[in-house]
C-alpha cells in the first residue's frame, strides 16, 4: 500500500514555463498542472504528499512560496531539494536519503515523475514504485514502470 507519495516540481505539479528566469516563486506567472489540485486533495487524505526535485537554486522555504502561490501548499508535507539533502536529483542516493528521513519502507513510496532518467530510473534502483508522467508513452516500458497521461489515474476507480 502506497502511504507516501514524492512528486516532481516541474512539469509534473506546476508548470516550468521555459523562457522564464530565475526561481519559480518569484515568476510573474505560476501555474499548476490540471488536475493537480484535486488529486493532491484526494491523495493527501490516505497518504503523504512531498516533493522531491531537481531544482538546484531554490531553497526548501522558496520551493513552498511557489506552492503557496498556486494553492497547493496546504496538501504537502514537505520539500526535499539538493539545498536540504546536499544530494542532487536523479542519483538513487537521493531517493535513498528521504526514505531514511522519513522511515518508511520503499515498497510503500511511490515517485511521480516526468523525467525517466531523474525520476523514474532512480527510483527502481531503490525500490520505489515509480509513475513516469508524460504525454507520449513509449510502445514499450518495463512491467514495473507505470505511465500515466494525467494526474488523475493516481486515483483510485
Amino acid at each position: 500500500m502506497i502511504n507516501v507519495y514524492l512528486f516532481d516540481w516541474g512539469n509534473t505539479l506546476m508548470v516550468d514555463f521555459p523562457d522564464a528566469k530565475g526561481k519559480m516563486c518569484d515568476w510573474d506567472i505560476v501555474e499548476a498542472i490540471a488536475g493537480a489540485k484535486e488529486v493532491l486533495e484526494a491523495l493527501s487524505k490516505k497518504a503523504s504528499i512531498y516533493i522531491a526535485t531537481g531544482a538546484a537554486d531554490s531553497t526548501e522555504r522558496e520551493i513552498k512560496q511557489a506552492f503557496e502561490r498556486v494553492g497547493l501548499s496546504e496538501y504537502i508535507s514537505g520539500y526535499f531539494c539538493k539545498a536540504t539533502l546536499g544530494i542532487s536529483k536523479g542519483s538513487p542516493e537521493f531517493l535513498a536519503a528521504i526514505l531514511e528521513i522519513l522511515h518508511v519502507s520503499a515498497k510503500n513510496v511511490a515517485m511521480v515523475g516526468d523525467s525517466f532518467e531523474k525520476d523514474v530510473k532512480p527510483a527502481i534502483s531503490v525500490g520505489i514504485q515509480p509513475y513516469w508522467y508524460t504525454k507520449a508513452p513509449p510502445p514499450s516500458v518495463a512491467k514495473n514502470v507505470n505511465t500515466i497521461q494525467q494526474l488523475s489515474e493516481l486515483l483510485p476507480d
